[in-house]
């Protein structure tokens, strides 16, 4: 599907984007600690994180991966699942859902409004699929910024949690 307006591409993902994908990822992670945030991905680079790039393998193969492209360059991708991590703190849904499991771009490409355009694939893609909700789960940390793009993007807080220390919050999206 191309965006004319800021030619962007977002097509179907899978396993050779791994590296793309791992690169978006360390580039954030780097953005992030330069910004002083050092404890949503921690200071590690993903690709040096045992497991991290497994983590990213079962993300391209096992769900449903989006590349957003820039002239036929990986810039951003998004993951999504039946339903969030079953590891994780988080209450199942009580309804057929479509849950982000990653939403992530390259900061080359900061202020392509990416993330908004990968966020309306994934409303597009869930009703499309004939459900009604879509959620996501992210980082409370940090006076909630994160938090707020979602809300900005249409949901709604619904419940935090805590993984450790690191505090999350779930939101959801009525997709009708």
């Amino acid at each position: 599907m191309d965006d004319p307006i800021r030619g962007v591409r977002i097509r179907r993902g899978g396993p050779a984007d791994a590296p793309a994908v791992l690169t978006m990822l360390d580039s954030a992670v780097t953005w992030m600690n330069d910004r002083g945030n050092t404890e949503q991905w921690g200071t590690t680079p993903f690709s040096e994180k045992p497991g991290g790039a497994e983590l990213v393998d079962r993300y391209l193969t096992e769900n449903l991966p989006f590349i957003a492209e820039v002239d036929r360059t990986p810039a951003a991708a998004l993951v999504l699942d039946s339903g969030p991590d079953p590891k994780a703190p988080i209450v199942p849904a009580a309804e057929p859902e479509r849950y982000v499991r990653l939403l992530v771009s390259d900061r080359r490409f900061a202020g392509r409004k990416l993330g908004s355009a990968l966020l309306a694939h994934a409303v597009n893609e869930t009703r499309r699929a004939g459900v009604r909700l879509l959620r996501v789960d992210c980082w409370a940390g940090g006076g909630g910024e994160l938090v707020a793009f979602y809300e900005r993007h249409g949901f709604t807080s619904t419940h935090t949690f805590l993984s450790g220390s690191w505090p999350g919050q779930v939101l959801a999206q009525r997709v009708d």
